[in-house]
């Protein structure tokens, strides 16, 4: 541009046309523009990546290490723990057992309530007629009294006048006067461990029902009623 150009045009015009053309002069003398083009055109190509290395964590090993002693006792035999009854303490013997066969669960069928009511009724026949000296109860028998719970709840009432206040062993005399060892728990007025045997080799079911006279401050004379089942 010339001296033309810059007729009609104010001088920030005139100068600003000037500094354009100027800028294109240097572009031209850089060649920026061939340039560019040929950067345009060239095959990109990937740039190298660095290989991440892998982090090899290996599980920590702990070596045994022996146990803590104190010094006080480290030269002292070490000691081994085990249960052992204290000195004179009373153990419960086992009762007999019959052979395996007669081990069973109640599976002659169910009892009727009439049958039931009759089993009872004669339980509490032959009670009425026992020496009043010896303390006697009836206790109809239950599902779980003869059937894998094994636990014959006693009358609370005759517990706490006539049993013991501690764990004791109680002893079931049957009619052939067999006698039966089994755990008494004071607190909860029933027979445990032993009850079991008891109620397997005679062959009680749901419906029976026993009368238990205490004999001896810690022994039961044993009679059993059983009614036909259906």
């Amino acid at each position: 541009m010339g001296m033309g150009m810059e007729k009609g045009m104010t001088a920030y015009e005139a100068a600003r046309e000037r500094t354009v053309e100027e800028n294109k002069r240097k572009m031209e003398a850089l060649n920026l523009r061939h340039l560019s083009a040929a950067i345009a055109i060239a095959p990109k190509t990937p740039s190298p990546m660095k290989q991440k290395r892998r982090r090899i964590i290996e599980a920590a090993v702990v070596a045994p290490s022996p146990p803590r002693r104190s010094r006080r006792l480290a030269n002292l035999p070490e000691v081994k723990y085990a249960e052992v009854a204290p000195d004179g303490a009373e153990r419960m013997k086992r009762s007999p057992r019959k052979a395996i066969d007669s081990i069973y669960l109640a599976t002659r069928g169910s009892i009727s309530m009439e049958a039931r009511l009759e089993a009872a009724g004669k339980a509490e026949e032959l009670e009425s007629q026992l020496d009043p000296e010896f303390p006697s109860f009836v206790k109809p028998m239950l599902h779980s009294h003869v059937v894998r719970g094994f636990w014959l709840g006693l009358p609370r009432h005759f517990c706490e006048t006539y049993l013991p206040k501690h764990d004791a062993i109680v002893t079931l005399l049957d009619e052939k006067d067999e006698r039966f060892d089994t755990n008494y728990l004071a607190y909860k007025n029933g027979l445990s461990g032993g009850w079991a045997g008891f109620a397997l080799d005679h062959g009680l079911l749901d419906g029976d029902a026993i009368v238990f006279q205490l004999v001896k401050p810690t022994t039961f004379k044993v009679l059993i009623f059983t009614e036909h089942y259906v």
